[in-house]
């Protein structure tokens, strides 16, 4: 059967790979191509963040995990397991995400340090997103996929020479599917020298602002924002200066790194991922799969195989 997916997002690509290896003929378009995507920009960790509802998160995020396990033993694709600590000011529960991982404790007191009262270790991965986007592109035309580089105004482009489009256009969707209830997250971020850290640190305290360290291969991510309702793709001096502030009290060994570079990005915000099946006018099928907040690479896989199982459905029973 021939596909179009529209996006080429981390969540087209894995949508795009698993429909080609249930046997289907792929082709992806999109205005935009790696690097010059949201999904590059990403700090990109597993971490459910900023994606609902909740019960159908869990599932996504366990399977994605599993997967991100498995893509780990090959070091070409940029994935590399890892332990996240997430420190709080006041006692806490366990996460809601608890039981999509499996190793997982409360941090010690000599972890917290003097600022902090609660906290805890986790399974993650770290995602080089310009070493993975290359991969999956890499995986994807490996499998017979064709990337056409073009801009979708309207899904009845697609939809008029494929009889399945599948809808991975992120906050492009605001637009091109008149989608209000999407929204842009605004995260800025810098990349740094690589500071003697070994592990995630995170601080998800949105008063005091969301602080993360993604220590990678050769270098740092320093995170962040999340400024609701903002569009604008320009970097910040004051939010870089308080992205600096605010990493150098969650981790000390910051003090002193170089900024190498100042991105931000628009994560596309929705108060629940849209990943669900619609048919058009004349019957053809449209499958949705956006709105995944911040939380693109940590759903990515788990998505994609639901989207493959709607397809196979359709196909089984059209």
């Amino acid at each position: 059967m021939q596909i179009v997916v529209v996006g080429c997002g981390v969540s087209g690509l894995s949508s795009a790979i698993r429909l080609q290896e249930g046997g289907h003929e792929v082709r992806i378009w999109t205005r935009d191509v790696p690097p010059n995507i949201t999904s590059n920009i990403a700090a990109a960790i597993w971490h459910p963040y900023k994606a609902f509802p909740i019960d159908r998160v869990v599932g996504w995020g366990q399977r994605t995990y599993a997967v991100l396990r498995e893509l780990a033993q090959t070091p070409a694709t940029g994935v590399t397991l890892t332990e996240g600590l997430e420190v709080y000011r006041e006692p806490v529960d366990d996460p809601w995400w608890r039981d999509c991982i499996e190793h997982f404790r409360r941090a010690t007191p000599e972890e917290l340090g003097s600022e902090y009262k609660d906290g805890y270790v986790f399974d993650s991965a770290v995602v080089e997103t310009p070493i993975y986007l290359t991969y999956l592109i890499s995986r994807f035309q490996g499998l017979g996929g064709v990337i056409e580089q073009r801009e979708v105004t309207s899904l009845s482009d697609p939809l008029a020479q494929s009889d399945i489009v599948v809808n991975c256009t992120g906050l492009g969707a605001r637009t091109l599917l008149d989608d209000a209830e999407l929204f842009p997250i605004r995260g800025q971020i810098l990349r740094t020298t690589r500071p003697d850290i070994e592990r995630i640190m995170l601080d998800e305290d949105e008063e005091y602002g969301v602080t993360y360290v993604v220590p990678r291969s050769g270098d740092c991510i320093l995170g962040g924002t999340a400024q609701v309702g903002n569009w604008s793709l320009e970097p910040s001096n004051e939010d870089a200066a308080g992205i600096i502030d605010r990493c150098s009290h969650l981790a000390p060994a910051v003090r002193g790194v170089t900024v190498l570079e100042q991105l931000v990005g628009l994560r596309p915000g929705r108060t629940t991922v849209r990943l669900e099946v619609e048919k058009a006018a004349d019957g053809k099928l449209v499958v949705h799969n956006y709105g995944h907040g911040g939380a693109g690479i940590t759903l990515s896989w788990g998505c994609a195989e639901e989207v493959s199982g709607l397809v196979q459905a359709h196909a089984d029973n059209p």
